[in-house]
C-alpha cells in the first residue's frame, strides 16, 4: 500500500489495542517499564526470564516476520539482566540476550536485526552443558547501532557512537567514535563539541507531541472511509 487507507477512528482503535495489550500481557513480564511506551505490533515482542526492564517513552517497532526479544538466561539467580534505559528505540529484529548483564543507557538507537549478547552459550570445548564465560555489556548515552550489526561479550560503547551497519562488535568502542566492519573499528571520530538532538529532545513535551501526531493521522485519514478501506484491503488498486 503506498498509503494508509484506515478511517481515523480505526487507527484510534488500533492503536488502544496495542497499549491494552503491552499493559495486560508484556508490562507483567518485565521488571519495570516506564510511562509513555510506544509498541507497534507489541504481540511479536517476545520476553523470557527476569531482571528486565524498559525505561520511560520506549519505542519498540516489531513485525512478524522480524520478532523483538529480549531474553535472561543464567546460570545463577543473581546474574543475568537487561536494562534499557529512557527515550530508546529498538527495531524490528532486534534480540537481546544476557547471561551476565546488558545495560543500554538512554537515547539509544538500535536498529533493525541487531543480535546483542553477554555470552557464546556454548564453551569452546563443553557444548553441552556450558555456556561458555560471560562478560557484561554497556552502551552508553545516546550510542547508534546499524542494521544487522552484532554486539559480543565484554564490550563497552561509549556516549554517542555509532556502530556500522553488519559490525561485529568484539572490543570495546571510545566515546564520540564511528567503527565499522568485522571486527568492528574505529574510521573516524565525531566532534565531542558538536551539538547533539537526541530521542530526549523529540519528547521534551510529550503532550504536545502527542497533540501534534493526532492532528496528522486526522490530517492524512481526512476522508477515508469503511468502505474504501475494505475495497483495498480486498481489491487493491494499482494506486493504493
Amino acid at each position: 500500500m503506498r498509503r494508509d487507507h484506515r478511517p481515523y477512528f480505526v487507527k484510534k482503535a488500533h492503536l488502544k489495542l496495542q497499549k491494552l495489550y503491552v499493559r495486560l500481557f508484556l508490562k507483567p513480564q518485565f521488571d519495570s517499564l516506564g510511562e509513555g511506551f510506544y509498541f507497534i505490533s507489541p504481540w511479536h515482542v517476545e520476553v523470557f526470564g527476569s531482571r528486565i526492564s524498559l525505561g520511560r517513552h520506549a519505542h519498540i517497532i516489531a513485525t512478524s516476520d522480524k520478532k523483538v526479544r529480549f531474553t535472561v538466561w543464567a546460570k545463577q539467580e543473581d546474574k543475568g539482566g537487561i536494562r534499557i534505559g529512557d527515550y530508546c528505540l529498538i527495531c524490528p529484529g532486534v534480540r537481546i540476550s544476557s547471561a551476565e548483564e546488558i545495560v543500554i543507557a538512554d537515547n539509544c538507537m538500535i536498529a533493525s536485526g541487531v543480535y546483542i549478547t553477554d555470552t557464546d552459550w556454548h564453551g569452546i570445548y563443553n557444548r553441552v552443558w556450558s555456556m561458555g564465560e560471560p562478560g557484561p555489556i554497556y552502551i552508553d548515552k545516546n550510542v547508534w547501532i546499524g542494521d544487522s550489526a552484532i554486539v559480543c561479550k565484554g564490550v563497552t560503547i561509549g556516549e554517542n557512537s555509532i556502530i556500522g551497519a553488519g559490525s561485529v562488535v568484539i572490543q570495546s568502542i571510545p566515546p564520540n567514535a564511528v567503527a565499522a566492519g568485522n571486527p568492528a573499528r574505529v574510521v573516524k571520530m565525531l566532534d565531542p563539541q558538536a551539538s547533539f538532538e537526541k530521542r530526549s529532545d523529540w519528547y521534551a513535551d510529550p503532550d504536545t507531541l502527542a497533540r501534534d501526531i493526532d492532528r496528522i493521522d486526522r490530517d492524512k485519514l481526512m476522508g477515508n472511509t469503511l468502505f474504501h478501506w475494505f475495497r483495498t484491503l480486498l481489491f487493491p488498486g494499482k494506486n493504493d
